[in-house]
């Protein structure tokens, strides 16, 4: 233990740990007692064994731990939101909240209830509007930091039209063009605010806002976890019509492709491929999907190799593509990308789900007599008396798959 404390059980904690059962992971009872053990019931500093501990590490030679420092209430924060109303002091202030904010769990909870979000938020609008990048990185990094409780959300989300237009702003600055961390932190949080969004905010959105989004794939200038936040929040903005036509005409399809290709994480893909399904619903997505070249290669070489997620959502993409968009050009596609040996042996899995399987055995349905024209598929082998047929691939000796499909 560094900084022994007692709760209302009287059993005594590292102080580190127990907030962290308290606030992060959400428990409510003592892990040894387990008595009620609400969020904020006082955590009362076992000074004797601290002082024994110290004792201890000085006799066997153990670097002595420090004193442990004070705790600080929301009194001192409210008193560091006040200090930021002086531009003289905002920068200074911000480094301390962003050091208070990364030493501890209590500092952070203590910040919420403070309203230092609501502070973060308001500073970052007024930084954009004067064009000013000093402290932009601390304010972004501390709400980065911070939980935001639903209720701050709502409070925060009053401005929401400055909000989105400031955060366009942060996204798209050239002073922040080689900033990785200001735009990755601005892409998490912009995640949680959209998320917890109305409706009828999220159908207020501009083309400007994703014409930001969709220049982060573009430049490549975020970490791992900004480009998940950013496609979170395409994929939460997709739900409405007239924003997937937006989205489409700022190159969405394309740089969403283009990043596929690089093979990203298992949730990246997930991600990438639930964005896409939902822009293949409407007609402009799927003719920008079927005209780039990687766009159905890409999809099929995913399925059984990611997660059943991506699997779903694949298939649904190449479903509406073969139902909409089945010209000679696409069904040879999708016979050069090997669509039809995928799906095949998505009929063959016994863990697929049973829709899934309905909807691969439509598309090889809707496309099996031009298939057959092909050399490289084989169909002409028919079971008499029987729904099976089997397929048959270029260098290879024997049948691949043994299909049931009601034709």
């Amino acid at each position: 233990m560094k900084d022994p404390v007692t709760t209302i059980s009287s059993i005594t904690y590292d102080r580190e740990s127990i907030e962290h059962w308290l606030f992060t992971c959400n428990n409510t009872i003592c892990p040894v007692t387990k008595q009620p053990l609400p969020e904020d019931s006082d955590l009362t500093p076992n000074h004797t064994l601290t002082r024994l501990i110290q004792s201890w590490c000085t006799i066997h030679g153990v670097d002595r731990i420090p004193t442990p420092k004070p705790i600080l209430n929301k009194s001192h924060f409210l008193k560091l939101i006040k200090d930021l109303s002086q531009p003289h002091l905002q920068i200074k202030t911000l480094g301390q909240l962003e050091l208070l904010a990364s030493e501890n769990e209590r500092n952070r909870k203590s910040m919420v209830d403070a309203g230092v979000p609501t502070a973060m938020v308001s500073l970052v609008v007024t930084f954009f509007m004067r064009n000013q990048v000093g402290g932009l990185h601390e304010a972004l990094s501390i709400l980065h930091s911070i939980r935001i409780p639903s209720a701050e959300s709502k409070l925060i989300l009053r401005e929401m039209d400055q909000i989105i237009e400031s955060w366009t702003g942060v996204l798209t600055s050239n002073n922040l063009e080689n900033n990785i961390a200001v735009k990755s932190h601005a892409l998490s949080i912009l995640k949680l605010l959209v998320e917890a969004g109305s409706s009828s905010m999220l159908e207020r959105l501009k083309p400007e806002f994703f014409n930001a989004i969709v220049g982060v794939f573009r430049e490549k200038k975020v970490t791992q976890q900004g480009t998940n936040a950013a496609l979170n929040v395409l994929l939460h903005a997709c739900q409405w019509g007239r924003n997937k036509g937006m989205m489409v005409k700022s190159g969405a399809v394309f740089e969403l492709i283009e990043l596929e290709l690089d093979s990203p994480e298992k949730r990246t893909t997930e991600l990438i491929l639930g964005v896409l399904f939902h822009l293949c619903t409407c007609a402009e997505g799927r003719a920008e999907f079927v005209s780039n070249r990687g766009g159905i290669a890409v999809v099929a070489k995913r399925i059984l190799r990611v997660s059943n997620t991506a699997d779903d959502r694949a298939v649904l993409i190449l479903s509406l593509v073969s139902k909409f968009c089945g010209t000679k050009f696409v069904v040879q596609e999708m016979l050069d990308a090997k669509d039809v040996s995928k799906l095949c042996a998505l009929l063959q899995i016994g863990h697929c789900d049973a829709y899934l399987k309905e909807k691969a055995k439509e598309i090889l349905r809707s496309n099996l007599d031009e298939w057959k024209k092909e050399p490289c598929f084989d169909a002409s082998v028919l079971l008499t008396n029987s729904n099976f047929f089997f397929l048959e691939f270029p260098c290879q000796t024997i049948s691949m798959y043994i299909l049931t499909i009601d034709k």
